[in-house]
């Protein structure tokens, strides 16, 4: 893949927000992006059909989980990833660096990886930027991860410094290992909340050249004010003609935020789990479905919603299926919250193509309806 893989089409005056196009060996992805996450090779509980009727056009799936089940040879042989998963848009891998970061009673880190046990079985196993990155080109997804080091929050200075030291190192690594020109390698900003550091491993990741630019080791908790001023600062560092990326963030508001400083992609689990656990996004706010004011309302979860869920059932159906332990009540929470994701990430584009954006966005912030 080359520079013109992306393109800017619109941005907004006065803010950084953008509206792009990303054109992948999968299909074309619409700028700013939310990718619901299928960690295992699948979105809980959701069929790719399903998945579609949301309006998600790229997923994101698990390296860490696929080294450990099926295997990637396995998955390999299978045809590969979009084979294992039947989804034929886009998928993003990331490395399983995070996973195995956040393992930290069970991991031992050098310079040149990381020795884990499983969760599963507790099997001693090594990763490496190497191993990462030869088992991403075996999954064949479109849009790969370098390995990193992320570090959790707080974090020591010295042991800041230690991780993007290795971040920039591994990066390096992986890109003198990727072997699969149709897939697309982006490279990670660490360095926690430290603007110094932050702007150490963008400019090192800069010179050794990706595709496009992920923003990681946020919304971990420090906190939406700190993760915005973090955002603004490394979006700034960031080159204009690739895309940037903000891994596991977060609530609407958050990605309101993270657009309007300049990000064009997103992952997080927050609109599937919490649609496991009864929690509805809806355009007047949080919904839980388990409370017993709901148990007669005959009204949709979201009166301004066509998704499969609100078209057909009412609020009291779905707490039912919750309290008498039916799949269906997770799954079509699940549905509906994607939908409300993805119909948030329309009315971002909308936005920015109309130039009303930055207004709009202001008064989004200001009636912030997901951060206490």
């Amino acid at each position: 893949m080359t520079t013109r893989a992306f393109q800017v089409l619109a941005e907004d005056a006065t803010c950084r927000a953008r509206r792009g196009r990303l054109t992948t060996a999968h299909g074309v992805i619409e700028t700013p992006v939310f990718m619901p996450v299928g960690t295992r090779g699948a979105v809980k509980g959701l069929t790719p059909a399903q998945l579609r009727e949301t309006g998600s056009v790229i997923v994101l799936a698990n390296t860490y989980h696929m080294l450990l089940r099926p295997g990637v040879d396995t998955v390999a042989e299978l045809g590969g990833l979009h084979r294992l998963m039947a989804w034929d848009g886009p998928i993003l891998t990331d490395s399983g660096g995070y996973q195995v970061f956040s393992l930290s009673s069970l991991r031992r880190i050098g310079d040149d990886g990381v020795e884990f046990a499983s969760h599963i079985d507790g099997a001693k196993l090594y990763l490496d930027a190497k191993i990462a990155t030869q088992a991403q080109n075996k999954l064949g997804a479109d849009i790969i991860m370098c390995f990193d080091e992320c570090p959790p929050y707080p974090c020591e200075t010295v042991a800041l410094t230690q991780a993007v030291e290795r971040t920039v190192r591994w990066a390096r690594q992986c890109k003198d290992t990727h072997d699969n020109p149709k897939q697309l390698l982006f490279g990670i900003v660490q360095g926690g909340v430290n603007d110094e550091l932050r702007t150490e491993c963008s400019k090192a990741l800069i010179k050794i050249g990706f595709d496009g630019y992920a923003i990681g080791g946020l919304s971990v908790g420090e906190g939406h004010e700190q993760m915005v001023a973090t955002v603004k600062h490394t979006t700034a560092l960031l080159p204009v003609a690739k895309p940037r990326y903000l891994m596991g963030v977060g609530t609407p508001t958050d990605i309101v935020a993270a657009v309007s400083a300049g990000v064009d992609m997103f992952d997080c689990v927050l609109p599937t789990r919490n649609g496991r656990n009864a929690y509805a996004f809806t355009s007047s706010g949080p919904m839980r479905l388990r409370n017993a004011v709901h148990g007669s309302e005959s009204e949709p979860i979201d009166e301004e919603c066509d998704c499969y869920c609100c078209q057909y059932f009412t609020r009291a159906a779905v707490r039912h299926f919750f309290n008498v332990g039916e799949m269906l009540g997770p799954i079509l929470i699940s549905i509906h919250n994607l939908s409300y994701y993805q119909k948030l990430m329309r009315e971002i584009h909308g936005q920015i193509e109309q130039g009303t954006f930055a207004d709009w966005a202001r008064q989004k912030i200001a009636n912030d309806k997901w951060n206490g």
